[in-house]
């Protein structure tokens, strides 16, 4: 599907301490077609590692910031936006990269595909620079994702029609999200979040039982005192001291931040029976809401902090009505599908959710059938897909699987970790969003007027792409004039061709010869389960934009060529190197002579690169360059206070060398070029860990193997033979720890914490 992209006019983006400055740039032209590279422009020499470390880094920390497009709809992993930018110039273009990143750039002639496009970074920042562009994935969802990002979208009518809905919402639920402000005593404050804990029915006595893991509410991070839950009467107690809260204000009982919920049991405050949960054989959780947070217009000027409250009796009320109506509303979108049985969604057996519309509140399902039953008669198409694509995103705060986060008071979306957590409390946010007046960013997060804001910035962007600069502490946001996103410009006459494919690119079809650059973030094995993930979506997208839609016909986006280890349907270490094999052998026979194959990669275990050096081998390629760059953010949930890498290897692979390649013949030899990379990466304001060095090595090592087995190496050989021999020849160099032991000092590598090292010290 191909999509066309024009927007007219400037949004200013509210980034507080970033000065935004224009500057004209010289457009600078690539190679015509047929030309092959450019000059003597190649990654290997003319990439910048510290630079772009830096900038990666930066922009890993607050991404939306960098490139907003991504706000579009939420997709997994997705790397910096800058390193790709700086990939495709430092192969295109004959200028120190530090001074070309920031100038305007026309590479019209060029053909970029991406056989993984996932979220579509590879393939935005091509198509921003003036290629033409080809994508590939087996994912439906990853394809509606691309085509969002890419396709034209008239701005102005966009956000009339979203304001149009966000009203009509407003009038047919606003109630249900309204709450009385214990300050002024209005009717009329807004609901931010519903907290929500989970009980069960002790199997002794039958009374219910509250599952907290714990009281705390919230930390005096961004509220002045802590605030805890009284497990006697349920009041809220604002404290100065977590670990002696002291006694509650209202009925005197001692307060305890430590819940009684622990490893799966929790014993009954009625008659101290130990319960086990999760209880499968009881069905899908049930919840009581026990606190809300909200907020006051009225009194915001005069207060400090957040506004808490237990729920009263018209809270409770509230949510008894949402009751009502839903009983009396026939779904017409609301998914009834099984949750089918995976790595992931097995844990969500575990608990007893059987179907997708359990994971949700009846409040939530009420909000989430009207915003779908208006969507469905917006008479304009490509609105209609819009407003889809928001109500998608939406989703992921829209369920009873977020959590509440007691330092950042907000609500956790459901793919803040790359799976399927339950939690014990869980955090309900309003689905209208929270508009304070003022025309500035709403209130909180979770709520279709967050979800418009962002949509329509990342719309903005095409138009105005630009890249934030910094001078010093200062942040300067450059806008690069004479580069967009899209088809064609504005729906004028520039045009560069789009081609996105819902497909598996094992069987894609390019004419030999044809490309310029394959750039690419291939899964990385079994770190994220894709299309369990994002069936949680797809069942409410595909119900909306119709089921007939081609690429949305089939009831889950699972599909047995997924290249993800995955237990639950046998796809192994073989399965994912006989599906990268025939990727990038497709990929390379379309390749012109000498074009690189450049994709990132990083694991924990170096087993999982083994399918990379095979697919590398088999395609008659050889890997010239393993570079190191942040792709991560160092605080997301799934890598903080882990031994998990922020640091991704970009490969470099080309039928011949080009540029210098390290062949170190010893494992010494190795640890010095290891080293030449951090204190690169140094350089650049990132201090790499044990974790980090790892990942560099597995590159270094992987770059190594298929360098020294290029010669004589027999693709038709079995899959666990190929396997077998990248294996051995690593084990034969001494593995990873053969090139650490060079790197870490005997005496301080037990002590040493992560983040600790530095250029100079002993790493």
């Amino acid at each position: 599907m191909r999509g066309r992209v024009a927007i007219r006019g400037f949004l200013t983006y509210p980034q507080r301490r970033i000065v935004s400055v224009s500057i004209k740039s010289i457009i600078v032209k690539g190679p015509s077609a047929g030309q092959g590279q450019k000059g003597s422009a190649l990654i290997e020499k003319d990439f910048d590692i510290s630079f772009i470390a830096d900038l990666a880094l930066r922009e890993k920390q607050v991404q939306q910031n960098y490139r907003p497009l991504i706000a579009v709809h939420k997709w997994f992993a997705r790397r910096p936006g800058t390193l790709f930018r700086g990939l495709i110039l430092s192969e295109f273009v004959s200028q120190p990269l530090r001074e070309s990143f920031y100038a305007a750039h026309n590479l019209s002639g060029t053909r970029i595909a991406d056989p993984f496009m996932g979220g579509g970074t590879p393939l935005l920042e091509a198509n921003r620079l003036g290629s033409d562009v080809i994508g590939y994935d087996i994912n439906p969802m990853a394809h509606w994702i691309v085509r969002e990002e890419i396709a034209h979208l008239d701005l102005r009518a966009y956000r009339a029609a979203a304001s149009k809905l966000r009203a009509t919402l407003e009038k047919k639920i606003g109630e249900l999200y309204r709450t009385r402000c214990l300050k002024c005593g209005s009717p009329e404050a807004h609901a931010k979040s519903f907290l929500w804990v989970k009980i069960q029915s002790c199997k002794k006595c039958t009374k219910e039982i509250d599952l907290f893991p714990g009281y705390l509410l919230s930390e005096d991070k961004r509220h002045p005192k802590n605030v805890v839950v009284c497990a006697a009467c349920g009041e809220l107690t604002e404290c100065e001291d977590r670990k002696s809260p002291g006694p509650c204000g209202h009925c005197g009982s001692e307060l305890s931040v430590n819940g009684p919920a622990k490893r799966g049991n929790c014993p009954c405050a009625h008659c101290g029976e130990v319960n086990r949960f999760p209880d499968p054989s009881a069905g899908p959780p049930r919840h009581r809401m026990f606190a809300i947070e909200y907020y006051c217009a009225a009194c915001k000027a005069n207060h400090q902090g957040r506004f808490f409250k237990k729920p009263d009796r018209d809270d409770l009320l509230r949510f008894e009505k949402a009751e009502e109506r839903w009983r009396t509303t026939t779904p017409q979108f609301a998914p009834d599908d099984e949750i089918p049985s995976g790595d992931e969604t097995d844990r969500l057996h575990r608990w007893g959710y059987e179907r997708y519309a359990e994971m949700f509140n009846v409040r939530q399902l009420l909000g989430l059938e009207i915003s779908c039953g208006l969507i469905s008669q917006e008479k304009n198409e490509r609105i209609r897909q819009a407003l889809s694509t928001n109500l998608s995103d939406l989703l992921r705060y829209q369920n009873m699987l977020c959590r509440y986060d007691t330092m950042a008071l907000k609500s956790l979306d459901i793919f803040s970790v790359h799976g399927f957590p339950v939690g014990l409390v869980q955090c309900e946010s309003n689905i209208l969003g929270i508009q304070n007046g003022s025309g500035e960013m709403s209130v909180g997060s979770g709520g279709w007027s967050n979800i418009i804001e962002k949509y329509a910035k990342a719309k903005a962007y095409c138009d105005d792409p630009f890249e934030v600069r910094y001078e010093g502490k200062r942040k300067v946001r450059v806008s690069i004039d004479g580069e967009w996103i899209g088809e064609t410009k504005n729906g004028g006459s520039s045009s560069r061709e789009v081609m996105i494919h819902c497909a598996d690119a094992t069987v894609a079809e390019i004419p030999p010869r044809s490309l310029d650059a394959v750039l690419t973030d291939p899964p990385y094995f079994g770190n994220v389960q894709y299309a369990e993930l994002m069936d949680f979506c797809y069942v409410w997208l595909r119900r909306l934009i119709n089921e007939n839609t081609p690429s949305f016909s089939k009831a889950s986006t699972r599909h047995s060529g997924e290249l993800t280890g995955n237990d639950n349907m046998n796809r192994g270490l073989e399965h994912f190197t006989e599906g990268l094999s025939a990727v990038f052998g497709r990929m390379a026979a379309a390749l012109k002579p000498g074009a690189p194959l450049a994709f990132t990669y990083h694991h924990n275990k170096l087993e999982a690169y083994f399918p990379l050096a095979v697919a590398i081998l088999d395609s008659d390629l050889v890997c010239s360059a393993s570079l190191p760059c942040p792709a991560e953010m160092g605080a997301s949930i799934h890598i903080n206070g882990t031994d998990s890498s922020i640091i991704d290897t970009v490969f470099v692979c080309r039928s011949e060398v080009k540029g210098r390649s390290s062949v170190a013949k010893t494992p010494k030899d190795l640890a010095e070029v290891v080293r030449e990379d951090i204190q690169k990466l140094c350089v650049g304001n990132v201090t790499p860990t044990r974790g980090d060095v790892r990942c560099i090595i597995h590159g270094h090592l992987i770059r190594l193997t298929i360098w020294h087995l290029r010669q004589g190496w027999k693709r038709s050989l079995g899959t666990a033979e190929r396997l077998t021999k990248v294996s051995r020849f690593t084990e034969a160099f001494g593995g990873p720890a053969s090139v650490e032991k060079y790197l870490v000092g005997e005496n301080d590598a037990a002590d040493r914490e992560p983040g600790g090292l530095t250029a100079s010290a002993p790493v």
